[in-house]
């Protein structure tokens, strides 16, 4: 076990932990008391665990217990190298076994989780909460549509499919990776630094990334997930989510719609939206405070209606 990951964040219970779900071993912090209602963090691209580090302390201190895996392909969690190592139902699935590897509860019930993810890690959460829909509690959706709404929208609007060019940029081989990793990942610096508004990622930051990205393999990872969208395709069984669920949303974002926001709410049975006018893709690092305060205004209220 090391702490040196986990030491980014100022959380005096933050621990780097490894885990093993289908045969491949996650980086996974975990901060907060066993026992105490689960929260899982998904980031997305070019991101790992410390994307989530304004809302992991926030998240401790309002009494959950946390965990922020580095997802497949990511940071210090393994990197496979075929493209079915990346299909959508083993990524949903290593966050499903990732929740049941926590102890069951003092009623010797199998644990579940809120789960909250962003970006890529929003688009696994979607995934999640209808491939297995027992696994989730509440649903927190950052700035990426219900997985049909993408997918509808991809095909009817010219103005979506060229936000989208990134998407089959990633499919060239090899080009992205050397894009990610040149000039010592100045490339992962460019892509956070151009997707953002100023002041989301400071000088600091830039340089955890920088070194994730130099582990060995590091690009290869993140660009196969998108490589597997396209060419091994697992849809879900279901289209509708369960779970109540948020959809937070910087209308900033200049990779995709706003209005695909609204539509996804159409795919839930209780959904909410709460838009940032003003923020980024990176919303939750640009306003953390306010969407601090909405993520643990919907969290809660479920442990309010677990409780009852």
């Amino acid at each position: 076990m090391s702490t040196t990951d986990a030491g980014l964040i100022d959380v005096p219970s933050a621990e780097s932990t490894y885990r093993t779900v289908d045969g491949v071993d996650l980086h996974v912090v975990t901060a907060g008391e066993p026992g105490d209602p689960l929260v899982v963090l998904l980031h997305g691209f070019p991101d790992f665990w410390y994307g989530w580090r304004h809302q992991l302390p926030a998240l401790v201190e309002a009494g959950f217990r946390v965990l922020v895996p580095d997802q497949r392909g990511y940071n210090l969690s393994d990197k496979p190298q075929a493209l079915s190592a990346y299909r959508m139902g083993r990524l949903s699935g290593d966050v499903a076994t990732l929740v049941a590897s926590e102890d069951e509860d003092e009623d010797g019930n199998q644990e579940t989780a809120h789960v909250v993810g962003h970006d890529w890690g929003a688009a696994v959460a979607w995934d999640l909460s209808v491939r297995f829909p027992d696994v989730v509690d509440r649903l927190g959706i950052v700035n990426v549509p219900h997985p049909t709404v993408m997918e509808r929208t991809l095909k009817t609007n010219p103005r979506q499919l060229l936000r989208s060019w990134y998407m089959f940029y990633f499919q060239v081989p090899g080009l992205p990776e050397w894009f990610l990793s040149r000039d010592d990942a100045a490339g992962v610096a460019s892509v956070l630094r151009s997707s953002s508004n100023p002041g989301a990622f400071t000088d600091t930051d830039l340089q955890h990334y920088r070194q994730a990205y130099r582990r060995p393999g590091a690009a290869r990872g993140p660009v196969n997930w998108y490589r597997a969208l396209f060419r091994r395709r697992d849809d879900p069984p279901r289209e509708r989510v369960e779970a109540p669920a948020l959809v937070i949303w910087g209308d900033q974002d200049d990779a995709l719609l706003p209005e695909m926001a609204d539509r996804s709410l159409d795919y839930c049975v209780d959904g909410r939206l709460e838009r940032f006018p003003d923020a980024s893709h990176w919303v939750h690092r640009e306003e953390p405070e306010r969407v601090n305060e909405v993520l643990l205004t919907h969290l809660e209220a479920g442990d309010e209606d677990r409780r009852e």
